[in-house]
């Protein structure tokens, strides 16, 4: 068993590019080798890439993020992809800008588009590349956790954000090779 979906979560349009909820959309971004195209029968931008050798599908859904099953089903059913060979990258605000973890199952920890997938695929067996985002209140800010997620990241939390990206993107061949092991004790170990 390998990797054959990546999810990239976030939300479309312009407005939402920037922000800390589009974290996942930024990394199927830098895995992309051009521009993702339209797939409407999906409901999102979707490309078919190669990596470690593997055919791999990239998927950013174009519903809002709490519709994102939507598309990841539609997907993998349609591809007939197992739940256990789908990698869903999110934004996580338990784990500081910078940090990044890998895990398979769990429940969705308040986060409604794993919610969404977790309905669509039936069940909560598939992976997840959490994303350090922070917590609006361990950031010494103030602002409500929908607002906080909605924004662009500080200077400094970007710089962090990217170097989590950076860690994560260099395990991927990893887990396209069904590597899972040693693709989490590099991310988890990584400095």
């Amino acid at each position: 068993m390998s990797i054959r979906l990546i999810v990239g979560l976030g939300n479309p349009g312009p407005e939402y590019e920037q922000t800390r909820h589009n974290a996942g959309f930024w990394l199927v971004d830098n895995l992309a080798a051009s521009p993702l195209a339209r797939e409407s029968r999906f409901n999102a931008l979707a490309a078919k890439t190669r990596i470690a050798g593997q055919e791999v599908w990239l998927l950013e859904p174009q519903t809002f993020m709490n519709r994102s099953g939507q598309s990841v089903g539609a997907l993998a059913r349609f591809y007939k992809i197992a739940p256990d060979e789908v990698l869903v990258a999110h934004d996580e605000l338990d784990l500081p800008p910078g940090a990044a973890r890998l895990k398979k199952g769990g429940s969705s920890g308040g986060h409604n588009g794993l919610k969404d997938i977790t309905a669509a695929l039936g069940t909560q067996d598939y992976w997840r590349l959490r994303i350090g985002i922070g917590h609006p209140r361990t950031l010494n800010l103030q602002q409500p956790v929908v607002d906080f997620v909605l924004h662009r990241p500080r200077k400094e939390e970007q710089s962090l954000i990217n170097d989590a990206l950076d860690k994560s993107l260099a395990v991927i061949p990893m887990l396209c090779e069904g590597k899972f092991e040693a693709a989490m004790m590099q991310l988890h170990s990584a400095k």
